[in-house]
This record gives structure tokens, C-alpha cells and sequence, in this order.
């Protein structure tokens, strides 16, 4: 009877498929989340290392962002894109914390192989999880601060930390940018009906080109929209310029049917010509009419229309995309609008200055000194594109850390491996209180939270495992809390007094990302691939060459 249910198992699978069960199974899953976590580990903290990915097209990318890494991998193995889309995830979420959740993510997976090689469920293993990611949120809203997010003391500091693990110049131009972040999400910061901090990143719009320095980038109060003005006779400065944003094409549109036109002397040629020609002539008219000294639209220019703009004395953008007509709609107040027979005084927008510049050899239009602008701009400077690259993932991931605390109504903990081990240590206690098979895994779930600090002990050439006792001796005191690793001077210090604090909300979004992408793993005792090995359906780590012997 086996016999014949083996068969039937065997039968149902096509040629060439492979199929891992049971044990086997969660041991490659697990094997493959700890190489993944590996991969990313030592580009923690300040100290923390980069990595250079070299596509099969020659691209390089030079970063120590966790969720790019594992992007730019191209991972095949299903486990190590569970970990792709958990750090895209926090990415989106709240744009920090990326390396970190991958981090505890594998260390989760690692104490639930012990435990299940001791011989527990892995459905017990993963009700001890959720018990202790229920309390870990609990006992983080518990010991966080709580910052006025009208100053910029907290917001600062906070946007440090974030550039704190970024290869992107020195203090002073971390300070620089820091400043511009702060900026940026005050400008866009808006309160919705129930009276809470609303931050659209959306409307921070990052542009870049090469040249220059990082130290030269700077925020734009208004737009920077990559285009160029359209008539060379057009004026390529104008202040206190009058918006107009037109969705329409300022063109003799083709019917929607075919249409046929029979011309049968050059005098009726020349009425036909002279007919479209006063069309687009009109079409300039009204637009001058309206006030407007600078058009932006999303649809063509026809060249006859741009020449009768130009001698109005109006700039003008074509194709803009939609995205951009948004921005500046928020920025200038104007309104888009879809009818040049619509266009009013009313809604056009105000800008203090609209300028054409050629940046890096190319020319760009700059709509700056908006009044009370809700989307601003911030122009990245930097040597080569590797660098203005990188640059703008470290502004992402301080624009999340910055709007998530905003949002998050200023809530903010202690870094630096800190607060892991305060809740490590609460997660202690309470497995006592639990009973039962799940406290063990509670205690593996602190034991995973400690990995930050040791992590960040290792990556600065410290000793990792007196760092731990250090900190869980010194977390014993009253003033405990504030001790984390303090990776410039190789030893426990105070990280409140240091200025390292970081969102409330990042933290929480980790370990629920981590927990619930380890518990997922942890459910999987059977995979089944229709695809042959020499596709990589089911080899160890698909796409990871290198990652065998971690």
C-alpha cells in the first residue's frame, strides 16, 4: 500500500522535477535565509562594509544598502527572495532598517533549526514567535521617546544615525544633507482630517546629475524638471513667472476617423496652410491671454505654435511627464488643466524664478522660490554616477527614517544595539512567565534581537561576545537603557548622550517583517520544482554563487 502511494507521488511530478521533504527540506531553507542574512551582515553600522555588484552587462554598483544588495543579486532560490521582497518591504515602509531585517530574519531561522533539531514543532516554534513579536512592539512603544516634531534637535539627530553607515563624505557634509532632508519633509508635511502628520515622499522629488561635489547638493523649493525650453527664442529666465500647466497638445490634432481633403489649386493649399497656421496662432493667444508667462505641457508643441509663443515673450516645456505636472501643480498651486478654452487666470501658479540651466552638459528647467511650496526638489551633486547613485539611496533611506518618525508623531528609541537588548531582556523574563516549549523560542527570539549589537560589535573589530556581556551588565543599572556600541571608541558607551536615536516605527516594521517572513520559512516542509537542475530550479543557493559553504 506505501508501495502504491509513493508511485502516485512520484507519477504526479513531471520529468525531471525535484522535490525536497520534511526535515530536508526546512534544512535548505534555512541554510539558504543564514547566507542570505551573511551576505548583508557586515555592511552594518558605521564601520560597516560596502559591496560591489557587477551585473552581467558590465553595470557596477557600489553600495552598502541592504535591500539594493539582495536586489542587484538576482537571487533565484524562492527562501532568498522571501528576503528580497521582506527588505524591499521595510524599504517602502519606512525606507531604513533594511540590512537589519534580514539580519534577524536569518538569526530567527538559525535558533528555530537548533530547536527543531531537539526535536520541536516548528508550529510551536512559530506561536513563541508571534508571542514575543507581540511583546517586542508592546515594550518598544513603552521605552521610546517622544520628540517635538516641530524642532529639528531629534529630527537630526535621527537623520544621522541614518546616514551614519553611509560612504558619502565626511560630518559636515552628512550635516549638509541632513539639513536638506529636514527641509524637504517640513515642506511636505501635511495633517489629514484626524489631525495626524501625513509626509507624501512622492512629492520630494530627487534629480541628479554628475559634477561637482556631494557637499553642492542642495534642495530646490519648487521643481527641477530634466527638459528644455523649446524655441531658442524663447527667454530662459523669467521671475515671478506666472505657471500655466496645459494637459493638451498645442497641435492640429488628426481626426479619430480617416478623413480625406481634396485640394485642387495652390490658392486653396494656401487657405488650408494659412488655416492651421491661424489655428496654432490662436492657440498662443489664449495662452498669453491667460496671463501665463511660462507653459508647461504634458502633449506636443506644434513649431509654428512655439514661434508665436516665443514672440509673446512665453517659455515653454513640452512632454512633460505626468508625475512632474503633479509636482508642479503642488508646488506653484496652479491647476492642470485639460482645455486651452478652460484657462483662466485663476489657475495659473507662481514661481519666484523659472530658469533654464545646462548641468552636466545638459540643459534642465528649474521652477525655484515657490511660496509655501507642498513638493520641493533635491539636486544631487557627486563626481561619478556610482557616487550620485549612492547618494540618493542614502537621501531615501534618511527621507524614511525622518517622515516614518514625523508620521509616527515623533516617537523615537535609543540605536546602537541599545534597545535589542532591552527587549532581549524583557523577552527573558517573560518566556519564564510562558511555560512550555514557546518560552524556548521566545528565548530564541531575543537571542536573534541580540544580533544587532553583536553585529555592529563585529563589523567595528570589536569583541563581540564581552560587548554582550558589557551591555546586558550595564542595561542592569537604572540608566541602563542608554548603552549601545559605541564603534568609534571600540567600547559600551551612551548613545543618548551621542546623539543615536532612531524611529520607533522602523523598528517595529523589522521585527514584524522578520518574524513573519521566518514563521512563513518555517511553515514550508515540502518544495516541489517543475524545473530541471541544470535550470536551477532546486540547486542549494540558485543565483548565489559563493554562498555553499556559509
Amino acid at each position: 500500500m506505501a508501495e502504491n502511494q509513493n508511485l502516485g507521488q512520484v507519477m504526479l511530478l513531471p520529468e525531471g522535477a525535484t522535490r525536497l521533504l520534511g526535515r530536508d527540506a526546512q534544512r535548505t531553507n534555512i541554510a539558504i535565509a543564514i547566507a542570505v542574512s551573511n551576505v548583508v551582515k557586515t555592511t552594518l553600522g558605521p564601520k560597516g562594509m560596502d559591496k560591489m555588484l557587477v551585473s552581467d552587462l558590465g553595470d557596477i554598483v557600489i553600495t552598502n544598502d541592504g535591500a539594493t544588495i539582495l536586489e542587484e543579486m538576482n537571487v533565484e532560490h524562492p527562501v532568498a527572495k522571501i528576503l528580497v521582497n521582506v527588505a524591499k518591504s521595510q524599504d517602502r515602509e519606512v525606507g531604513d532598517g533594511t540590512t537589519s531585517v534580514v539580519i534577524i530574519a536569518g538569526n530567527l531561522l538559525k535558533g528555530a533549526d537548533e530547536l527543531i533539531e531537539q526535536g520541536i514543532h516548528p508550529t510551536i516554534i512559530i506561536r513563541g514567535y508571534k508571542m514575543a513579536a507581540a511583546l517586542a512592539e508592546k515594550t518598544l512603544n513603552q521605552y521610546s521617546g517622544k520628540a517635538d516634531i516641530n524642532e529639528d534637535a531629534v529630527l537630526k539627530k535621527i537623520a544621522m544615525v541614518s546616514l551614519g553607515s553611509k560612504n558619502i563624505g565626511e560630518a559636515e557634509t552628512k550635516q549638509h544633507l541632513s539639513e536638506i532632508v529636514i527641509s524637504a519633509i517640513r515642506a511636505v508635511t501635511e495633517k489629514n482630517q484626524k489631525g495626524k502628520f501625513v509626509v507624501d515622499r512622492d512629492y520630494i522629488k530627487i534629480e541628479k546629475k554628475t559634477g561637482g561635489s556631494i557637499a553642492e547638493t542642495s534642495m530646490i523649493s519648487g521643481v527641477i524638471i530634466d527638459k528644455e525650453v523649446t524655441h531658442p527664442s524663447m527667454p530662459r529666465y523669467v521671475e515671478n513667472a506666472t505657471i500655466a500647466l496645459i494637459d493638451a497638445a498645442l497641435e492640429i490634432e488628426k481626426t479619430e476617423t480617416d478623413a480625406k481633403i481634396d485640394i485642387t489649386s495652390p490658392e486653396q493649399l494656401q487657405g488650408f496652410l494659412q488655416q492651421e497656421e491661424s489655428m496654432l496662432k490662436e492657440m498662443a493667444d489664449k495662452i498669453k491671454n491667460s496671463g501665463a508667462k511660462v507653459l508647461f505641457t504634458q502633449k506636443g508643441i506644434d513649431d509654428v505654435a512655439q514661434h508665436y509663443l516665443a514672440k509673446h515673450g512665453i517659455m515653454a516645456v513640452r512632454r512633460v511627464k505626468k508625475s512632474d505636472m503633479e509636482k508642479l501643480a503642488k508646488a506653484t498651486n496652479a491647476k492642470v488643466v485639460t482645455s486651452l478654452d478652460d484657462l483662466t487666470k485663476e489657475d495659473l501658479g507662481v514661481a519666484g524664478i523659472v530658469e533654464e540651466k545646462k548641468i552636466g552638459g545638459e540643459q534642465m528647467v528649474f521652477v525655484e522660490e515657490c511660496k509655501n511650496p507642498k513638493s520641493v526638489s533635491i539636486f544631487v551633486r557627486g563626481g561619478s554616477q556610482q557616487v550620485i547613485d549612492e547618494v540618493e539611496r542614502s537621501l531615501e533611506d534618511v527621507l524614511g527614517a525622518v517622515s516614518a518618525t514625523v508620521e509616527n508623531n515623533g516617537m523615537y528609541v535609543v540605536g546602537g544595539g541599545a534597545i535589542e537588548i532591552d527587549l532581549a531582556d524583557k523577552l527573558r523574563q517573560y518566556s519564564g512567565e510562558v511555560g512550555g516549549r514557546e518560552q524556548l523560542a521566545i528565548q530564541k527570539f531575543a537571542d536573534a534581537l541580540e544580533s544587532i549589537p553583536k553585529t555592529l560589535a563585529e563589523t567595528a573589530g570589536i569583541d563581540a561576545i564581552d560587548t554582550l556581556v558589557q551591555l546586558r551588565n550595564k542595561h542592569k543599572g537604572s540608566d541602563g537603557r542608554k548603552y549601545g556600541v559605541d564603534i568609534f571608541k571600540n567600547s559600551v558607551g551612551d548613545m543618548e548622550s551621542m546623539g543615536v536615536l532612531e524611529p520607533t516605527k522602523m523598528k517595529v516594521q523589522l521585527i514584524y517583517s522578520a518574524s513573519e517572513a521566518a514563521e512563513m520559512i518555517l511553515r514550508i516542509d515540502d518544495i516541489i520544482s517543475s524545473r530541471s537542475k541544470q535550470g536551477g530550479g532546486m540547486g542549494g543557493g540558485g543565483g548565489m554563487p559563493g554562498m555553499e559553504g556559509d
